[in-house]
């Protein structure tokens, strides 16, 4: 079995783009008042539930309203 260790250097790049993606999905849910689908809080639920990049994709794939 590998030790953890070994996947390290891949580890900390992906949690680290899981996490600036789920910080910048939050501000633009909680800064914009309309949408594509949805509300505010079905975005919220979707994004904290999801949070493996499967909630933000979704929100700017199907919810957010274009600019």
């Amino acid at each position: 079995m590998p030790d953890i260790k070994e996947f390290i250097p891949f580890l900390i790049p992906l949690v680290i783009v899981q996490m600036v993606l789920l910080v910048y999905t939050l501000y633009h849910i909680l800064t914009h008042k309309t949408y594509k689908r949805g509300s505010r809080g079905l975005w919220l639920i979707v994004t904290l539930a999801g949070m493996q990049f499967i909630g933000p994709i979704l929100y700017f794939l199907l919810g957010r309203e274009e600019s």
